[in-house]
């Protein structure tokens, strides 16, 4: 039986600011065990959100130390070395965990403070993930980065939650192999931008002559910029640091990538995108293997270059009660899109996946404020414009 899983929502009173602000702050917390909401003092009735996996795969199962490798060479049915170093597979776990550790160590070194907790876990049927998160250091309020190398049976749901679409002609659980590095970063100050990147590997199969998907392989991912302020500076080095990771494989993958960023992260009730973009790609494999494997690989190692000269320059800028206010307000819209419409959760969610890590990407505190709309001309509407109209910023 799936379990339930619900968000723990809690509301604090804001700070005084130099603007009156009314609305409460919210902090994002999901508990092992007692999952409650807790209301501000003027409501009696507390409420929970649950949502319900569709089916769960396998509760994951802790590990005290982490693994050479979370594969097998009984895990693949085509393969007697799934576990050797030459496989897809395993070149892409070890790229993975590698850049897991680069951006970890870039981080806490950054931070000056913090230090990221690591959980291990791994799962009967097949493979495991390594979770690291660092909360309340001196730069970053939240920062996530998880490697997961999970595989075994995926429902029809699932499967098209992996896919985005109704993809699976037949009915029947999937034969599956997944392979990710997901990271969120976000900063305290106001003036220092969030970073998301994301870069995994799919596999899907059917035993002969049953139904299910064909056997098929494609990459995604893409790193993307959330910014509260635009320095136009920061803005294009970001992007430049993107397109140069693009041209080196093709000229035709930074400008095709750009826009697919920028429609994806589109909050389509509120018809604005959640920041100013990167470069985002899915489903793709009508390229060698080997070339976007490679591709892969630059993307996930130009991660701290892009981001971390930026966070060097702006940790420190002094910001006032208002700018952090608005701050808040753009981690409404993060949190909004990942709950709503981001494919990873969504197929964390319904393959009844490991909770703390599918909703590691919540910041630690978000807020709504009813009926917000900033001045015209303004710094605050500057931004807001920019995620209603994206622009080539290179």
């Amino acid at each position: 039986m799936a379990k339930c899983i619900s968000s723990s929502i809690i509301f604090a009173p804001s700070s005084s600011s130099t603007r009156t602000l009314k609305p409460s702050l919210l902090h994002f917390q999901t508990p092992k065990r007692s999952l409650r909401s807790v209301l501000s003092p003027r409501s009696r009735n507390p409420f929970s959100v649950f949502i319900r996996a569709t089916v769960a795969i396998e509760k994951e199962t802790p590990e005290n130390e982490r693994p050479d490798t979370f594969l097998r060479a009984t895990d693949d049915p085509h393969s007697s070395a799934a576990a050797s170093p030459n496989t897809v597979r395993a070149r892409f776990e070890k790229m993975i965990r590698e850049a897991q550790d680069e951006v970890c160590a870039a981080i806490e070194a950054e931070d000056g403070v913090g230090k990221f907790t690591e959980d291990v876990w791994s799962r009967a049927g097949g493979g495991g993930g390594i979770s690291r998160v660092l909360q309340e250091g001196g730069v970053w309020e939240k920062a996530g980065v998880n490697v997961s190398v999970v595989y075994g049976m995926m429902p029809p749901e699932a499967y098209r939650a992996a896919k985005g679409g109704d993809s699976l002609e037949k009915p029947g659980p999937v034969p599956f192999f997944a392979a990710g590095i997901s990271s969120v970063l976000h900063p305290k100050n106001p003036f220092a931008p969030t970073l998301h990147f994301n870069y995994r590997y799919f596999e899907t199969d059917a035993p002969k002559d049953a139904p299910g998907a064909p056997r098929q392989w494609w990459f995604g991912g893409g790193t993307d910029f959330t910014p509260a302020y635009i320095f136009e500076e920061d803005v294009k080095h970001f992007h430049q640091v993107q397109k140069q990771a693009c041209d080196k494989f093709d000229p035709s993958f930074y400008p095709r990538f750009k826009k697919w960023c920028d429609d994806y992260f589109l909050i389509k009730h509120r018809g604005e995108r959640r920041g100013l973009g990167g470069i985002f790609f899915d489903d793709l494999n009508d390229y060698d293997q080997e070339m976007l494997l490679a591709f892969a690989t630059e993307c996930a190692q130009s991660v701290v270059p892009a981001y971390i000269p930026i966070i060097n320059r702006r940790k420190e800028t002094p910001f006032t009660d208002q700018h952090k206010a608005w701050q808040q307000l753009r981690r409404g819209r993060y949190v909004e899109f990942n709950l709503v419409y981001d494919r990873g959760t969504t197929f964390g969610l319904k393959t009844g996946g490991r909770i703390e890590s599918i909703l590691v990407s919540l910041p630690l505190t978000a807020r709504w404020e009813y009926d917000h709309e900033p001045e015209k001309g303004s710094e605050e509407w500057k931004l807001l414009d920019a995620c209603i109209n994206p622009k080539d910023w290179i």
